[in-house]
């Protein structure tokens, strides 16, 4: 697995995958962008001080991490930044409570950006938000862990991969199954032909989602910079059907369950098969069938997308509410071979079945990924080697736009095909599709066409 994932960052940082680094055409400039800044690799004595971006849900777990390896990694989160001041106050005062000493607050992000005591940061803002604060957190010299998923469309991953090789940044996704030693096991079995020769891969997200209501437009709430919170999105009325979670589920925020919980699963199905493209053709169809409250994404999904030349495929299911687990799997992936199929069940849990007989085979559970998800990361850092990474830039622009083709299938209502060499869509209704590969920015947070 390593030498491939070793050939794979070369060829890109040569050149070779010219798909997936060739820029496209867009317009705009980037305005308040942080001053562009270059950093050298940190010494085993140097301690590495991080912001952490986004501190009312995951940003949680990053400072406990981070925080837990201290002594470890010589790591420390050194400021805390949100757009919401109340949120923003009340986490330095868990943290202070916690770790016996106060951290630095600030509700604009670009000022730790041009803080040059900062070394790197983690994005646990919402997915629209992902893409710009990577790039200029590689500009400003900042090495960056960002949240699945890496990107909120297609074309943003490109730009993530040109920024992160033009100034030398370590940009790891945060999809910790790729750092679990089971999974990591269980890959290997797939590679070395446990199951034969591995032809399909599902992914299973069934999660239960309430129903979210509709409450309406509102007054911004006194400490919130509404403003900064929306950033490249379009500025709509103040409502709290989106601030703090349920911007999932509206699509100039999120990205619905194939794109959050769901992205663990997309990576997961490309490393099994091992496909280092996206698909040829891709077909969605799903809806709202349980709550007429305000989501925008579907509730059910299933995806297919097809590899014709390397005969393979991938089905993606998402399902909301009350559902059968298939084989004790309501979030995880199954592979399918000529000789058996795995079972992968959560981050950190596999069992294979082999022949006719599903005769029980290898099988693992091992917890703990998440801080080796960190570990990693900050030892990719120290090294200044993208090789060593167990979730380097390209995987989260692939695994991420695999979700993204799905979505714009299902929102347009047909399969499409797909060019993975350009990444564009071709054939019938090329134009509208590929419409959907970007967004609109809204000035002054937009994605530059030169990072």
């Amino acid at each position: 697995m390593k030498s491939s994932r070793r050939s794979f960052i070369k060829k890109a940082a040569t050149g070779a995958l010219v798909a997936t680094i060739a820029p496209i055409a867009l317009k705009g400039e980037t305005i308040n962008a942080p001053t562009i800044l270059t950093a050298g690799a940190k010494g085993a004595n140097d301690r590495i001080r991080i912001a952490v971006l986004g501190v009312y849900g995951r940003g949680k777990t990053h400072i406990e991490e981070i925080m837990g390896l201290t002594e470890k990694a010589n790591v420390e989160v050194a400021t805390l930044c949100d757009p919401d001041m109340d949120v923003l106050q009340e986490s330095a005062k868990e943290f202070e409570k916690t770790y016996g000493r106060k951290v630095n607050i600030e509700q604009d992000f670009r000022k730790a950006y041009d803080d040059k005591t900062i070394d790197a940061v983690t994005l646990a803002t919402p997915n629209h938000w992902h893409a710009l604060q990577t790039i200029w957190a590689c500009q400003a010299g900042k090495d960056v862990y960002v949240e699945k998923p890496a990107t909120h469309n297609v074309y943003e991953g490109k730009k993530m991969i040109e920024a992160a090789y033009k100034y030398n940044r370590i940009v790891q996704h945060g999809v910790q199954l790729r750092s679990s030693m089971a999974i990591r096991e269980a890959m290997k079995h797939l590679e070395e032909g446990l199951i034969g020769r591995v032809y399909m891969a599902r992914g299973l997200v069934f999660r239960w989602r309430n129903d979210i209501g509709d409450k309406g437009i509102s007054q911004v709430p006194p400490g919130l910079n509404y403003d900064l919170w929306t950033g490249p999105a379009s500025l709509r009325p103040f409502s709290r059907n989106l601030v703090h979670y349920n911007w999932h589920w509206h699509w100039d925020y999120g990205n619905g369950d194939v794109g959050n919980q769901g992205i663990h699963e997309t990576d997961l199905c490309m490393w099994g098969l091992g496909v280092n493209s996206l698909p040829e053709r891709i077909s969605a169809m799903g809806g709202k069938f349980l709550w007429d409250d305000c989501k925008e994404v579907p509730e059910i999904l299933t995806s297919t997308y097809h590899y014709p030349k390397e005969k393979k495929i991938i089905q993606f299911e998402v399902r909301n509410w009350c559902t059968n687990l298939e084989d004790g799997v309501g979030v995880g992936n199954i592979f399918y071979g000529d000789k058996g199929y795995m079972v992968i069940k959560g981050y950190d849990t596999y069992e294979t079945y082999l022949g006719k007989g599903r005769e029980p085979g290898p099988a693992r559970s091992e917890k703990g990924e998440l801080t080796l998800h960190f570990q990693n990361w900050f030892d990719s850092v120290r090294a200044r080697d993208m090789s060593i990474q167990n979730a380097p830039v390209q995987t989260g622009h692939l695994s991420s736009s695999l979700a993204h083709l799905g979505n714009i299938s299902y929102r347009l209502g047909r399969q499409l095909e797909f060019d993975p060499v350009s990444e564009r869509f071709i054939g019938e209704g090329e134009n509208e599709a590929n419409a959907m590969l970007s967004r609109n920015y809204r000035a002054p947070f937009i994605l530059p066409e030169i990072v």
